[in-house]
């Protein structure tokens, strides 16, 4: 497919799709031409994510957007929370102690809730997002672990939704669209947050030979520039899912400190990163600091599966995230945060794509 057709596919004006977090990021995606696509993860209570969604139907300016969910293949342990809790062994609990006590974090105010854990990772919250967003005019839902179950993505064809899968290997996208996904991402080694051990240059062009004649490609990991889109096209890809490089825009402000998150952000490289399961229990790409060494240093425990181990990390990581220290953050990022040098809005950000990109494809254009 290729890039025009997918914009009308997707009813956007340039090949962009956004990944992010935050409503406000993906409000703006969409105002700027290209699809948001905000990350229900976050969201324990399914009815925050239903005013979230009413307020993107507000602030989109009639443009399309998506929804992301975490929902596993296979269903992984479930159960309420304290059940799960109990799981969790003493000596985990120890380490995170001990290190948050290392590394000079100070507790939480006295005021501030406690976090048990983001139940988004859990495959019945997952289900209860897609329900929520099955009753808004999202354009896309897709899925960050695999393709989504069958009643999934025939509710969300009913509705007229399009549905994507994020792939790490040609095999998975050729699975993916045995199952009815209608978009298979692309997402290679350099990807932040969870991603897989092939790098995009390779990945790209192997998921689209497998399943590009079938359904659209995206690509993903790495892209952070007009020229590294132009370069995704040149592989074969119709279009690009774009994350990390969201994190550093003005709109961005989920961030318990955002301030701080940012201070991070802009100072690290691009070798700054590290692929570690101490996030969520799966493989995923995250800004390196004090608080990832710790985790790799000898006699360190092993991460627990998901969800176990956001359920044990997360007051650590609110704490983590109020310390104001911008070398504890735990943050997922891709490779691509070394481009990411300052604090701009989204729509100068888009701007700047789209100007690269023109650039870059009218250069290219006189090898012909």
């Amino acid at each position: 497919m290729k890039p025009a057709e997918l914009c009308e596919l997707l009813g956007i004006e340039r090949p962009i799709v956004g990944f992010t977090p935050s409503e406000q990021v993906a409000a703006a995606i969409s105002r700027a031409g290209g699809l948001g696509v905000l990350g229900c993860v976050r969201f324990n209570d399914p009815a925050d994510l239903a005013e979230c969604l009413q307020w993107m139907d507000a602030n989109t300016d009639g443009k399309r957007y998506g929804i992301d969910v975490v929902m596993p293949a296979k269903v992984p342990m479930e159960g309420a929370t304290p059940d799960l809790n109990r799981l969790i062994p003493p000596r985990h609990r120890d380490f995170v102690d001990e290190t948050l006590l290392k590394l000079g974090v100070p507790p939480l105010p006295d005021d501030s809730p406690a976090g048990d854990g983001v139940r988004g990772w859990l495959h019945s919250v997952a289900r209860a997002h897609v329900e929520v967003a099955l009753q808004y005019p999202a354009r896309l839902i897709a899925n960050a672990l695999g393709s989504p179950p069958p009643d999934v993505i025939e509710a969300a064809h009913a509705k007229g939704m399009l549905v994507a899968a994020l792939a790490g290997k040609a095999e998975h996208a050729r699975h993916h669209v045995e199952n009815g996904v209608d978009i298979v991402v692309a997402q290679g080694y350099e990807a932040g947050g969870h991603t897989g051990e092939i790098a995009s240059m390779v990945l790209i062009p192997e998921i689209v030979d497998a399943v590009g004649d079938k359904v659209p490609v995206l690509a993903a990991g790495g892209i952070g520039s007009g020229r590294q889109i132009a370069a995704a096209l040149a592989l074969g890809a119709a279009g690009v899912w774009m994350g990390s490089c969201w994190l550093t825009t003005s709109e961005y402000a989920i961030s318990l400190d955002t301030a701080t998150m940012h201070r991070a952000l802009l100072a690290a490289s691009s070798s700054d990163t590290v692929r570690s399961r101490i996030y969520t229990g799966k493989p995923a790409r995250l800004l390196k600091n004090k608080w990832t060494q710790a985790w790799a240093e000898p006699g360190a425990p092993e991460p627990l599966p998901m969800p176990l181990q956001n359920i044990l990390v997360a007051q650590a990581h609110q704490r983590l995230m109020t310390a104001g220290d911008p070398d504890v953050i735990p943050m997922p990022v891709g490779q691509i945060v070394g481009r990411m040098n300052e604090v701009r809005p989204v729509a100068d950000v888009m701007a700047d794509l789209v100007a690269d990109l023109d650039a870059t494809l009218g250069r290219l254009s006189s090898y012909r």
